[in-house]
């Protein structure tokens, strides 16, 4: 197991060696750096040279890393993850004409347990909100994606029109919008507090993994004063200031 690292700053999630060496690939681009970078980020949190590289050594063979040309790069499913963040951070919309995006399990009532789970995986990743078992929708808002295999060999896919009754209600009752909203408030003032390079790297891995669970509805149907772009926005700026003193650092 990795070790803990001792820096924690209040109401967010610590972070071992493995998601030190994670957040720093997901940041950065191309998603490959040399062992002596990723041991130095390391270090800016206490961890020593010898963790981070047991973390290395780990993460290659589970398959999250590849070892190559003299440097540690994402693996593939990983560099999907990292679109998925880029896209969080600026997402892709379109003007929403009223159309919903709707996913149906068809087939076999009882699925395998791993195939649930990689459908709700799926399905996170879509932004979609499960009405019920085995129906999800969306308002369709987001640039066309293409559907993974995952969700097409489980599920029939429909663009069709709104629910009956008021889409806002619709929209509440498959995301947690004002516990959303509530964190995101929290997370603003984090930015604002963060010091130290330490805390601000903390910080604003607790910023992009929120993001990816903003579902990004429509304005019409958002509650006032929603937070989403006012933190998309100051994480921008945080982040760059980030970047650049931890190239700097790892130099």
């Amino acid at each position: 197991m990795d070790a803990r690292v001792p820096f924690a700053a209040p109401g967010l999630r610590p972070l071992t060696a493995r998601s030190i060496v994670l957040s720093t690939l997901l940041g950065h681009h191309p998603p490959a750096l040399p062992a002596r970078a990723l041991v130095r980020v390391g270090a800016l949190f206490g961890v020593a040279e010898g963790t981070v590289r047991t973390a290395l050594t780990r993460m290659v063979a589970a398959g999250d890393l590849e070892q190559r040309d003299g440097a540690y790069r994402l693996a593939e499913r990983l560099v999907a993850r990292q679109a998925r963040q880029d896209d969080s951070r600026a997402p892709h919309t379109r003007d929403w004409d009223g159309g919903w995006e709707i996913a149906v399990v068809t087939g076999a009532a009882r699925r395998a347990a791993p195939d649930r789970a990689a459908l709700r995986q799926a399905m996170a990743a879509l932004r979609m909100g499960e009405l019920r078992e085995g129906c999800w929708l969306r308002p369709a808002n987001l640039v066309r994606r293409e559907w993974p295999s995952v969700v097409t060999e489980q599920c029939a896919v429909f663009t069709g029109a709104a629910p009956d009754g008021d889409p806002a209600r619709v929209v509440a009752a498959l995301w947690d919008l004002p516990g959303w909203s509530r964190r995101a408030r929290e997370l603003e003032e984090a930015l604002h507090a963060a010091d130290g390079v330490a805390e601000r790297f903390l910080v604003s891995a607790a910023v992009l993994r929120h993001l990816l669970a903003d579902p990004v509805l429509p304005p019409a149907l958002l509650p006032a004063d929603w937070p989403g772009e006012r933190l998309r926005a100051r994480h921008e700026a945080f982040d760059a200031d980030l970047h650049a003193v931890l190239l700097r650092h790892i130099a």
